[in-house]
């Protein structure tokens, strides 16, 4: 879930202003008076808790440009990379909640409802597109987080790759899949680049093939999910689930590149940046700007995933998966309201998601980047449709146990019939928030 692009261990934490404290308890004493502070000018200090280092030069433009608009906010940003979720945790347990902190969208909303503020009400949720906001949005029908960013979730190719394979589109059926790497391959090219060290990039391939089963059972991808969490439904109901994702998975591995254990999200960038491999998969939008570093001229194509042989099925991906959250037991929490309505409604947020960013924008009337993979989703769904961000019914806790399962297929430590057997009693165990 949480993407990594930077080319660091993942070990590391990233803390550009360490917090002193933060949360419900420990802000009665840090942030004492800081309330009343602000209607006076006095100081007041945001602590904002994020997993997304990839936005830290990003969230430190606005951090730095909103100084000049409330001088008297500061805003302590803290960024970790590793065991975000558990460190999260850890804070709430302890009565440290951050003023602000990030979470998966969909499912997770309502997990973590009772520590935050209700948006419903303000301009910052009227801001959001009607697709973006439903992530947002708690099964009581309160805004309870705001997107980081609008998301695009596709196979990535490399266009040149490809036509120097003779592949003049990117497949759509399996059996256009097979043709395509047989094709790279006489050509002595590497199909695909892979980051299966990562548990989160499983769920990102998953979810097309979830949608395409959905379609065939003549029901929602929500209600699909929601009837494995009820444990109403098996992998064997659905062949799309039981026999086409796991083919697919055991071809990326198959033509993929060496030791797909221990390629992580970097690596793989990395490997399809230098023409390494022709495809990539488990990714999306926020991977553009670091392949670019490494190949500024690469030629860059997205398509959704070769599910099945119905073309139709084979659907790029877009909405919002990760929110921002304000702990409605802050002191502050009026003025970090104050501060995201600002990001979000005025024209330096609405240009800062694009121009700075560099992301989908999750609000309206806001510009696309200039980047390659926003323009061809603009194009792509003036004539074709979304797939659903089906990772959003589910929580977080559940992807990640989906991840180390199918790390254990690949690894051969577990059969796909046992993977399937546990993955299915993970998703009844925790999937849901309720």
């Amino acid at each position: 879930m949480f993407k990594r692009v930077l080319a660091v261990p993942l070990s590391l934490v990233l803390i550009i202003s360490i917090l002193a404290a933060c949360g419900s308890k420990d802000n009665t004493a840090n942030n004492a008076g800081n309330g009343a502070g602000d209607a006076a000018g006095g100081p007041v200090t945001i602590n904002m808790f994020t997993a997304s280092p990839e936005y830290t030069d990003a969230f430190n433009a606005y951090i730095a440009e909103y100084k000049k608009v409330k001088p008297n906010v500061t805003i302590n940003l803290e960024i970790m990379q590793a065991d975000y979720n558990t460190v999260l945790k850890s804070k709430i347990a302890a009565g440290s909640t951050p003023d602000v902190f990030q979470t998966t969208a969909g499912g997770d909303i309502d997990t973590f409802a009772e520590y935050s503020a209700d948006l419903t009400n303000e301009p910052l949720a009227a801001a959001m597109t009607d697709a973006v906001k439903v992530n947002m949005t708690s099964s009581d029908g309160k805004v309870l987080g705001f997107p980081l960013k609008g998301n695009l979730m596709s196979l990535i190719y490399n266009k040149k790759l490809l036509a120097d394979a003779g592949i003049t589109e990117a497949p759509k059926t399996t059996a256009q899949l097979d043709d395509a790497i047989k094709k790279l391959e006489a050509k002595g090219i590497t199909p695909f680049a892979n980051a299966y060290k990562e548990w989160w990039v499983w769920k990102h391939i998953f979810q097309h093939f979830v949608n395409a089963a959905a379609a065939d059972a003549s029901i929602t991808p929500k209600e699909l999910v929601d009837q494995f969490i009820a444990g109403k439904t098996t992998f064997k109901d659905h062949p799309l689930l039981s026999t086409n994702f796991f083919n697919f998975i055991d071809t990326t591995v198959k033509h993929g590149t060496d030791k797909p254990l221990e390629r992580d999200s970097n690596a793989e960038v990395s490997d399809f940046a230098l023409g390494k491999a022709a495809f990539m998969t488990g990714k999306g939008a926020w991977d553009e700007e670091a392949i670019k570093k490494i190949t500024p001229d690469i030629q860059i194509g997205i398509a959704g995933y070769p599910v099945s042989d119905k073309p139709e099925q084979a659907q790029i991906v877009t909405g919002a998966d990760q929110a921002l959250r304000i702990n409605k037991d802050s002191k502050v929490a009026k003025e970090t309201i104050a501060f995201f309505n600002w990001l979000y409604t005025s024209d330096y947020g609405k240009n800062w998601f694009s121009a700075v960013a560099k992301v989908i924008p999750p609000i309206k009337d806001a510009p696309l980047p200039d980047l390659d993979m926003p323009k061809q989703m603009e194009e792509i769904l003036k004539t074709e449709k979304s797939g659903d961000l089906t990772v959003n019914y589910s929580l977080d806790t559940f992807h990640q146990k989906f991840g180390e399962l199918m790390q254990a297929y690949i690894g051969g430590s577990k059969t796909k019939d046992q993977a399937i057997d546990e993955i299915q009693k993970a998703w009844v165990q925790f999937g849901s928030a309720q």
